[in-house]
């Protein structure tokens, strides 16, 4: 299949099936579209309290706010490199009043019981920190340049020493979802100096076997190569040989299915939330292609 192939199927896919979102996304990195439209599709997920819900993340299908859905919306923010300052200010209000008083954000919010939502999203208690997604949405206020006074705040500031305290005390990531934490503040905090050990524990961590997986066939859900670096100069990207890299990348270019999307690898809601799904990744597995030259 040719490069203009792989584009008009996954095109078809997002244009059928894929939310508004997504589809802009798509349209600003493949067809010229602005970044002013994505965040204005991004706005119709914020709550009043600053937070966005709405399902942004497909398996949290209540309207409320919550820590995992603001943490995507910042990511599309810096996707774009741009956003309404008065939606990333509202935002920000939300992240100081969901601080924990020792600092960190909660993984989710109770009341995500109360509708529908994939079975890991269940929660008994919301006072409790957790690096995910703490760790990340403090690395991506480091990188932001929208309000950069941000990082000066005292729940900022509490966040970042709740990390460090979490790092010491867990030694290494017990997993992926913690691991990109773990990177993402890393990389991105200004004390690179305080930071050296626990990236020494990280590589470390990443250098072990089963940590990234190797094997571009292997089946369930399990996190590649292409996962771990999305892009060449992600951080990961230096554990892996050339050859592998290659390997991935013609894996990942055939798992585009027949109806143009790529598939996931983990159960969801319902079909309908499998369609969303499918529409914002077939987006990053685009982008990952096209930032290692494959389109």
């Amino acid at each position: 299949m040719n490069d203009n192939d792989v584009l008009s199927k996954a095109k078809d896919y997002i244009y059928r099936n894929a939310r508004l979102i997504d589809r802009r996304r798509y349209e600003y990195w493949f067809e010229g579209g602005s970044k002013e439209a994505v965040i204005q599709a991004l706005g119709a997920y914020q709550n009043e309290d600053g937070g966005f819900g709405h399902a942004l993340e497909p398996d949290i299908r209540c309207p409320y706010s919550q820590p995992v859905p603001t943490e995507l919306a910042l990511a599309v923010m810096l996707e774009v490199q741009h956003t309404d300052l008065e939606m990333f200010r509202r935002l920000i209000d939300y992240l100081r009043k969901i601080t924990l008083p020792e600092g960190g954000l909660p993984f989710v919010h109770k009341n995500v019981m109360e509708y529908p939502h994939a079975p890991w999203w269940s929660a008994e208690r919301d006072d409790l920190p957790m690096m995910n997604p703490t760790g990340n949405i403090l690395g991506m206020l480091w990188k932001q340049a929208f309000d950069p006074g941000v990082t000066d705040e005292d729940w900022f500031i509490r966040c970042v020493e709740y990390v460090w305290r979490t790092m010491d005390q867990e030694g290494q990531p017990t997993g992926y979802h913690e691991g990109i934490q773990w990177v993402n503040f890393l990389v991105n905090t200004p004390d690179q100096e305080r930071a050296k050990p626990y990236l020494q524990r990280l590589d470390e961590w990443l250098a072990q076997p089963g940590v990234i997986e190797l094997d571009a066939h292997a089946e369930g859900y399990v996190q590649k190569v292409l996962d771990w670096a999305p892009t060449p100069d992600s951080y990961a990207r230096k554990f892996v040989t050339d050859d592998v890299l290659e390997a991935h990348l013609d894996a990942l270019a055939e798992e585009q299915q027949e109806d143009g999307g790529w598939p996931i690898t983990w159960p969801t809601v319902s079909p309908f939330v499998e369609l969303e799904w499918r529409g914002y990744l077939t987006v990053e597995r685009l982008k990952t292609l096209k930032a290692y030259g494959r389109i």
